[in-house]
């Protein structure tokens, strides 16, 4: 896959999106976890959904559970917890994975394109790095995904990808995503 705009995949309430449809749209794509230390970054993508989707601002959230068991509930679970604790308007996907043999083809592609660059707070990096370690040593190789909450900017032509690891807020990412609106 070539272009980000050559992916389908189902969202959260089961309907299939063409991603040709975000076409000449910023997109900002997040795995999420509901039972994180980060749980709370929906609010700011909320926020930031509500600021810049009419200046062309697409966030989309991918469920993971790979991350201690932080999203175990299905779908349905996972969408009314979204709604109801931070009013999430912006589209939920299906729950995937994200690093492994059964990785979304999405996420193997975003991966190949913004590779993992370090942690950008060495506090939480280390604090990362060691659960990792004891939990899930091979998430620390190469470029995997690190963490719930990774997020891609991806720039309306679908080329250009900006990766930012978890301990980056969205409220910090607001001058990166005003350049390329």
């Amino acid at each position: 896959m070539g272009n980000i705009h050559n992916f389908k995949l189902k969202t959260i309430n089961g309907q299939m999106v063409d991603f040709n449809d975000y076409e000449n749209k910023v997109l900002l794509i997040v795995n999420t976890a509901s039972k994180c230390g980060f749980t709370g970054q929906y609010e700011g993508l909320e926020e930031l959904n509500k600021k810049y989707s009419d200046r062309g601002l697409v966030v989309l959230g991918f469920p993971c559970n790979q991350f201690l068991g932080q999203e175990p509930g299905v779908d349905g679970e996972i969408s009314e917890f979204c709604t109801l604790n931070y009013g999430v308007s912006f589209r939920m996907f299906s729950k995937i994975d994200v690093n492994g043999e059964h990785a979304s083809e999405l996420y193997k592609f975003l991966k190949s394109k913004a590779p993992f660059e370090g942690f950008p707070h060495k506090e939480v990096g280390d604090k990362l790095s060691g659960i990792l370690k004891e939990h899930s040593p091979e998430f620390l190789k190469g470029d995997e995904i690190k963490w719930n909450f990774t997020k891609f900017l991806v720039s309306k032509d679908g080329q250009t990808i900006k990766r930012f690891e978890s301990s980056v807020s969205p409220k910090d990412m607001e001058a990166e995503i005003e350049k390329i609106l």
